[in-house]
């Protein structure tokens, strides 16, 4: 009698994005309308973008790799919002200055950002929990608590990088803001701390080094990258708090809560051929 196929266990297929056909054609999408655009950034001899389209290419393919390298399966629905979002970070909002003519495109893509970096903070959690070769067995609570902590340090490693670029490069990556109202200790005639409120504020003038006047025109005080850098790290705060609010119920359930399965990426069990090349008869390493 032949012996019967062993069943293949739902959920433990070894997938790849040839076989995410969702995912398969946002990413053909996306990838063409950036050619694109490098083609069109090309002939117009901007070869600052044209490196951002090429940036942009690179980064389209590390989902991928990171799926074939580290044996884990990303959701559908996590990959094509990490394809969404560098294509919205570097074409839409660089290339096509999306951060000027929407002033809560930043703000969005940093929500954003908190979010997914607190499911893959939770998923190496929830994987090195349930490892048994680690020792590490983490509550729902903590769990939750780490993932927030790891999504808020991605977030001030990436205010460092900007303000380090505006620093050393002086780019402008902290936007900044106009005021109509600062408050400063500077100004106190006594040279003391009281802080000296100084409300309606119109214009700005700049006086440079040959003793040239320029006002600034911007209707205010320009405050230069602070309100920004602080309004950024919030948002993303309040997206790791959903995602990690998010989490813990799931953990408590264990999986039973759909939602939050589409963004916890998973160890996969590799193929029969890959787990036992040798084929020597031994059965393949048993799923979670």
């Amino acid at each position: 009698m032949p012996k019967r196929k062993p069943k293949k266990l739902k959920g433990q297929e070894w997938r790849h994005i040839e076989n995410k056909k969702l995912v398969y054609t946002v990413y053909f999408v996306l990838r063409l309308s950036v050619v694109l655009m490098l083609i069109a950034q090309f002939f117009n001899q901007n070869y600052e973008n044209v490196l951002l389209c090429v940036l942009t290419l690179v980064l389209f393919m590390l989902p991928s790799m990171f799926e074939r390298r580290l044996h884990i399966d990303l959701p559908d629905t996590l990959e094509v919002i990490i394809l969404l979002f560098i294509y919205a970070a570097e074409i839409l909002g660089e290339i096509s200055d999306y951060y000027i003519h929407f002033p809560y495109w930043d703000t969005m893509l940093h929500t954003m950002n908190g979010f997914l970096c607190a499911a893959i903070g939770f998923a190496l959690v929830d994987i090195l929990n349930r490892e048994e070769k680690v020792s590490l067995h983490l509550s729902p609570f903590f769990m939750a608590v780490t993932a927030f902590c790891f999504s808020m340090t991605i977030g001030v490693l990436w205010e460092f990088f900007e303000f380090s670029m505006d620093q050393w490069l002086l780019f402008d990556m902290q936007k900044d803001t106009v005021v109509n109202t600062i408050s400063t200790v500077n100004l106190d005639p006594n040279h003391g701390t009281a802080a000296v409120v100084v409300k309606g504020i119109r214009d700005v003038i700049l006086v440079l080094e040959d003793g040239t006047q320029m006002p600034l025109g911007l209707g205010g005080y320009l405050d230069v990258g602070i309100i920004d850098t602080m309004k950024d790290l919030f948002v993303n705060f309040i997206g790791a708090a959903v995602f990690s609010a998010i989490g813990y119920f799931y953990v408590q359930g264990r999986g039973k809560g759909g939602f939050a399965q589409r963004f916890i990426p998973r160890f996969q069990r590799k193929p029969t051929a890959q787990a036992n090349p040798a084929g020597d008869g031994q059965p393949p390493e048993k799923p979670e």
